[in-house]
């Protein structure tokens, strides 16, 4: 089979051939049809001291399953997040991580959906976020930001409020039922809100914090780190709430598993349109991780095997 390598940070990324995997015991083996390319991943390339497998969201129709598999048989098609090389022909993924397609989605919609609607919702749900408050979502045109937005309306929110790097991205977000837009560098980003959601971090915790209204709420879900200042927590009696997805997934199965049903009850009626950017082939990996790079995307950057 064929799978994404690179050797040294950075890159570069190259195919290579490599045996098909064999499932161990809990462990489903999935012939690939898509793969969500994600920032965290494409931080890792860049920035871990080794190579690390290029894993992450991976959608396809079940090959072979491994000792002790209850929950999945050969011929059905599952989404879910692989830890080991998942930019490949064929990948494993353990079955607590893996979850059905349902009829009538295909798996560029799994991809498109699940990971970054599960972070979007979670992060919706750490801020306490209630009809009628405003809420701004940075990296709007993201893979995950692109479905929060979304998200934030569905839940009723009274205003959503899109922010993006480039101006660009405007008419992408208001489509998603944003009612403004702001770009990071913009002095004003309009009347103040109630919840930030921040997928960036960075130096854009200080505007995004400054965005707030008195108790306002900020869920920081980013990879990117930052730092706040205790006092402008202080004089508006903010808060600043961590968010992580696989906490979750390992603390509170029940609760993924409702919210993932939620998603794709969502996707089916209507409500939740994951929009994908752009399919890359495998063999392009490297023009998907530039892509992500260089915040061009708008929603859901893919690999297609």
């Amino acid at each position: 089979m064929r799978r994404v390598r690179y050797e040294s940070t950075g890159g570069p990324l190259f195919l290579e051939e490599a045996p098909v995997p064999e499932p161990g015991p809990g462990e489903v083996l999935v012939r690939v049809e898509a793969v969500g390319v994600t920032l965290p991943v494409v931080r890792k390339v860049t920035e871990s001291a080794e190579p690390i497998p290029l894993g992450g969201e991976i959608a396809g129709e079940v090959a072979a399953v491994g000792a002790g598999v209850t929950r999945f048989r050969s011929g059905e098609r599952v989404t879910g997040l692989c830890f080991g090389h998942g930019y490949a022909d064929f990948a494993v993924l353990h079955e607590s991580m893996a979850s059905p397609i349902p009829r009538g989605a295909t798996a560029v919609d799994a991809v498109a959906l699940v990971r970054g609607g599960l972070v979007a919702f979670g992060a919706l749900e750490a801020a306490r976020s209630a009809p009628g408050e405003a809420v701004l979502v940075t990296a709007a045109a993201s893979g995950a930001g692109h479905l929060a937005v979304q998200l934030a309306r569905a839940r009723g929110a009274g205003r959503v409020v899109g922010a993006v790097s480039d101006a660009g991205k405007t008419d992408f977000v208001r489509s998603l039922g944003a009612d403004d837009c702001v770009r990071y560098g913009d002095a004003d980003w309009g009347d103040p809100v109630d919840c930030v959601l921040d997928a960036v971090g960075g130096e854009l915790l200080t505007p995004a914090l400054a965005a707030l209204a008195p108790h306002g709420r900020l869920v920081a879900y980013s990879s990117g780190g930052g730092t706040i200042q205790a006092y402008d927590l202080l004089v508006g009696a903010k808060s600043v709430i961590g968010f992580q997805m696989a906490l979750i997934a390992r603390g509170r199965p029940e609760l993924y598993e409702e919210w993932r049903r939620e998603l794709w009850r969502m996707f089916a009626d209507g409500t939740l349109r994951p929009a994908v950017h752009e399919e890359f082939a495998l063999e392009d990996a490297a023009k998907a991780h530039a892509t992500i790079e260089t915040r061009t995307n708008l929603g859901k950057v893919v690999l297609r095997p």
